[in-house]
């Protein structure tokens, strides 16, 4: 339970990266504060090695506010330089570790990218497109030995060559200053960058921790790639503004992820999407409640499975809705909370559901959810080098979050869809999110994504997309009695198809619009032709 009844930064916290950064690690000292993919420091070794990479940062003759790139799988290196990042005066550019081709050619083009910091086992991806980075100056390749040379207007360097032991950058920088730039996922055109400033992101890490009610003892484990705000400001940050400490993986075992909980004394995870449903599925064991875990935070929970998966495991869930831009617009508090909304509006934000002309709607009517921050330095400052798309995102002074949703007398929020994930058929608006909801509830499938495809009777056909626990024993008829009165009849899938896996972005959101262009696959099953055919 939270301490106090609204969250209270202190005025003398640092309102920058870099001062909050020495100023958390002294504090903390010798405590070992890291334990990445087996890798640990010391609150103390951390303070020293990401001034020892600001230094080195500063060799390359970059200025304050250059944009350096950071691709790199969740390594301690890839904190600390991360770090380093930001004790330089330098906005970090995270990139997805899957982009590849024109994807990354535009994300470091359009981001202004001066430096990039990359694994060795990912530089293969960027060979054939530095021709076309004129603006890319130095590639900082974390590896063993030196790196060649890639391009001739390009300076090679060994990752391990920058951890200088000399005197940091002297800096000027404020609150406002702007401490990472964060892509979302393109549907309909390329990704835009959100821009975050140093208050952006200190506030994030202070909501949450006052939000879980973290502390010294905890211990926060997570698997979710440090190229995402989850990673860096709930579950990095958050570790050591609490003064306790962060274990990272790179993957999520389903299978072992209790095991590791026991293991490293694991206080608290964060989570989203399938991956409590994984867990759920897993075969029940008598060593269920013997875990350290006391809470876990994220969304979505299945609502069918939350109170189950509390009591067999013996934690909290708390629940938030927000995005890249405006994280933790709503949350759960463990003593008012309704199961299966995303609570009421937070202590950083105003939360409103508005019509088509950004009039507030009355409780229970569908909406747009829209935002807007009730401290400064809490939302992100623009979409970089996107002015008109920042202008029309802010209309009526309400951050447009392009989500559906409805809030009751209470003020609960409950989130529908995405905007352009709603599916229409036959004059009835359809929620994805209902249908995943049911599918996901069989025990045939790992997870779903559901959305719309175009019909010979216009408007579009509901048809989801599974990934199976077994490919082989599979049946969709079988899937398709099980969500019959588990959803409104007019809203059970007309088609399923199996996939190996879902297409997601950096956020590990689906990517619908990927599964709307392949449209009706060749091995795409469909209900009514198999009726037909009895």
């Amino acid at each position: 339970m939270p301490k106090t009844d609204q969250l209270v930064v202190p005025a003398d916290a640092p309102e920058t990266f870099p001062e909050w950064i020495r100023t958390v690690c002294g504090r903390l000292g010798e405590k070992t504060v890291l334990d990445v993919c087996g890798a640990t420091r010391t609150a103390a070794e951390l303070d020293y090695r990401t001034d020892c990479y600001s230094a080195g940062l500063s060799t390359l003759g970059l200025q304050a506010g250059d944009h350096v790139a950071v691709m790199m799988l969740n390594s301690v290196e890839n904190i600390e330089i991360w770090f380093g990042i930001q004790k330089a005066g330098l906005v970090e550019v995270p990139v997805h570790t899957a982009s590849r081709g024109d994807l990354l050619q535009y994300l470091l083009g359009h981001g202004d990218v001066k430096a990039l910091v990359i694994d060795e086992s990912l530089v293969a991806r960027i060979e054939n497109i530095l021709e076309s980075l004129p603006q890319l100056q130095h590639l900082v390749v974390n590896s063993e030995s030196v790196p060649t040379k890639y391009a001739d207007h390009v300076t090679s360097h060994r990752l391990s060559d920058l951890c200088l032991d000399s005197p940091p950058p002297r800096l000027e920088l404020s609150t406002q200053s702007t401490a990472v730039i964060l892509h979302t996922s393109g549907t309909t055109g390329p990704p835009k960058g959100v821009v975050l400033s140093h208050g952006a992101v200190l506030h994030l890490t202070r909501h949450l921790v006052w939000l879980m009610d973290y502390g010294p003892t905890d211990r926060l484990y997570t698997t979710f790639p440090l190229f995402h705000n989850n990673a860096k400001y709930t579950s990095v940050t958050a570790a050591l503004e609490c003064g306790g400490s962060l274990v990272m993986d790179r993957k999520f075992s389903a299978s072992g992820f209790w095991s590791t909980c026991r293991e490293k004394d694991v206080t608290a995870f964060n989570y989203m999407g399938a991956m409590l449903m994984m867990l759920h599925k897993q075969t029940p064991s008598e060593n269920d409640l013997i875990n350290p875990v006391r809470t876990a935070f994220g969304a979505p929970c299945p609502v069918h499975i939350w109170e189950d998966f509390e009591a067999r495991f013996g934690l909290s869930l708390v629940e938030v809705y927000g995005m890249t831009e405006s994280p933790m617009a709503c949350e759960t508090r463990l003593e008012r909370r309704k199961i299966g909304t995303a609570g009421q509006e937070s202590t950083t934000y105003q939360v409103m559901i508005a019509d088509d002309d950004d009039r507030p709607v009355a409780p229970d009517v569908p909406g747009e959810i829209l935002i807007r921050p009730k401290s400064p330095n809490a939302i992100f400052s623009s979409y970089y080098k996107k002015e008109q798309e920042t202008v029309e995102a802010w209309k009526n002074l309400w951050f447009h979050t392009g989500d559906q949703g409805s809030m009751d007398a209470e003020g609960f929020l409950t989130f529908i869809d995405r905007k352009k994930d709603c599916i229409r058929r036959r004059g009835e608006n359809i929620s994805s999110w209902e249908v995943e909801s049911a599918v996901n509830s069989s025990d045939q499938v790992v997870e779903s994504a559901a959305y719309g495809v175009d019909s010979d009777l216009s408007e579009a056909e509901v048809m989801v997309a599974v990934v199976a626990r077994d490919r082989a024993t599979f049946d969709p008829l079988e899937l398709i009695g099980h969500c019959h009165g588990r959803m409104s009849d007019h809203a059970v899938p007309r088609y399923v198809r199996q996939v190996d896996e879902l297409p997601k972005n950096h956020a590990q959101r689906v990517e619908k619009y990927r599964l709307r262009e392949d449209g009706l696959t060749p091995d795409t099953w469909d209900r009514l032709a198999e009726e037909a055919s009895k």
